[in-house]
């Protein structure tokens, strides 16, 4: 008699007396297939792509960002936790097409999953506003899967919030930061 491989590490797992995760027990690397993760962080210089300031009145020194995004099974998440900004202000946040550069214009576009689609379902939009001390977070669930052919490369904060409406929406004022964000699986 067979038993399916994955009711096998289940039973092994239980009779060690610790449950095997189901995802870890589906794919043992800890991954499922076809999933995909990206991340970036770090203190944002002046002078580094990996996680650069473009404006430092909006972006002090100090300040720090870090960006996951992760696509698995028709879902797609993303996270976005900042320190070290304004207090109390509104910022903008939106994946974009290309690492981040030395000049604000570098990342290019908006990632867009269904392009010339303007939209929270088909971009990724991230606005956040700084508690008192200068923190933030946010994050977006997108019911799409990231192609591994045309992945977004960088998440790039804004100075305003994003547009919801009319001739300008989708966008966010002035670039003032930038985290690249690197293929992890």
């Amino acid at each position: 008699m067979r038993v399916p491989a994955l009711l096998l590490v289940l039973l092994t797992s239980a009779c060690a007396g610790q449950p095997a995760p189901l995802h870890e027990a589906a794919h043992p690397t800890g991954t499922p297939a076809g999933a995909i993760t990206l991340s970036g962080a770090g203190e944002l210089t002046s002078s580094d792509t990996a996680a650069i300031a473009y404006d430092r009145k909006l972006a002090p020194r100090g300040a720090q960002a870090s960006a996951t995004v992760e696509s698995s099974g028709g879902v797609t998440r993303t996270s976005l936790v900042v320190e070290g900004f304004l207090h109390k202000r509104r910022y903008g946040a939106h994946l974009h097409v290309k690492p981040c550069g030395k000049k604000p214009d570098d990342a290019g576009p908006h990632f867009q999953h269904q392009q010339g689609k303007i939209n929270p379902s088909s971009e990724v939009w991230l606005d956040f506003t700084t508690n008192s001390e200068g923190a933030g977070r946010s994050s977006a669930r997108n019911d799409w899967a990231l192609n591994p052919d045309r992945l977004p490369h960088s998440l790039v904060i804004h100075s305003q919030g994003t547009k919801t409406s009319g001739p300008q929406v989708g966008t966010a004022g002035d670039r003032v930061a930038c985290v690249t964000l690197k293929k992890v699986s």
